[in-house]
């Protein structure tokens, strides 16, 4: 069977997609880096792709907003290609700037209506500035919330470094939180590696740096209904390598990163 085919979807400050194609190459996968333009221009050409990743980065230097000039493009301008995009057998991905992207597009959470992937009506979530008010680089330990996410099966654990200024979830009430955690979209929780079991960790705010960002109910990444699509603002490409985590002499790492299994899993899931 044919490899399956990535479309690495950049825009202008986008600065990550090469990374992030290079962790699907070594995934197995076949991706190919194109620009939001040439979509634009071609909206039919996505079907030719089994997944849709929107990489990190300053897409159109976040002037008004970390990913609000690139989603609404999405929504606005490729909304039905990307609407039967979404409702075949395919899968999405968004990571950092492309986790705000899916938020501000609609894509996540995804709760339209008549069947809509696209989120409709007025919007519940964003994604916004973390409570230190900057740009925040650093690792953070995960907990996979999500029993059914496409990206994270097998994984219940893992550490990945963030780098975002606007990575806060907020929501317009707490029954947001409820329904999404009913609807099994909580995908990613930042976690105190202290604690191993993870039925131990509540929704309890956890403090900087545990949470680094304040995000409401730790939150670091959302999927949707189907389990086919997932944001979150960690950088899986950042450890496709052992060496690449800080710690790798301490710990004795080596080989594969951890990172480079939301990418493996993408690939095995057309297998």
């Amino acid at each position: 069977m044919p490899s399956p085919r990535i479309c690495v979807l950049r825009a202008p400050g986008t600065n990550c997609d090469l990374e992030t194609a290079f962790a699907f190459e070594r995934a197995g996968g076949n991706p190919e880096r194109v620009h939001l333009f040439r979509l634009l221009e071609e909206p039919e050409s996505l079907k030719r792709f089994q997944v849709l990743c929107i990489p990190g980065g300053f897409s159109y230097g976040d002037d008004i907003g970390a990913g609000v000039v690139f989603g609404s493009q999405l929504r606005g301008h490729l909304g039905d290609a990307i609407g039967e995009f979404l409702q075949s057998d395919k899968l999405a991905l968004g990571i950092c700037n492309g986790f705000q992207t899916l938020m501000k597009s609609g894509i996540l959470p995804g709760s339209g209506e008549n069947g809509s992937p696209l989120e409709s009506g007025e919007r519940t979530a964003t994604l916004t500035w973390n409570d230190n008010g900057h740009y925040t680089a650093r690792w953070v330990t995960l907990n996979v919330a999500s029993s059914k996410n496409v990206f994270l099966r097998g994984i219940d654990r893992i550490e990945m470094p963030i780098a975002h200024a606007e990575g806060r979830i907020a929501v317009s009430d707490p029954a947001v939180i409820d329904r999404w955690r009913e609807s099994d979209q909580i995908a990613l929780q930042y976690t105190d590696p202290q604690i191993h079991d993870a039925g131990e960790q509540s929704d309890d705010l956890l403090p900087y740096p545990t949470n680094p960002n304040g995000s409401t109910a730790n939150i670091a990444g959302l999927s949707d209904r189907t389990g086919r699509v997932l944001g979150l603002m960690p950088h899986p490409e950042r450890f496709i390598d052992a060496t690449q985590h800080p710690q790798w002499t301490r710990k004795r790492l080596t080989g594969d990163g951890d990172g480079l299994k939301l990418f493996r899993n993408a690939i095995d899931y057309f297998a």
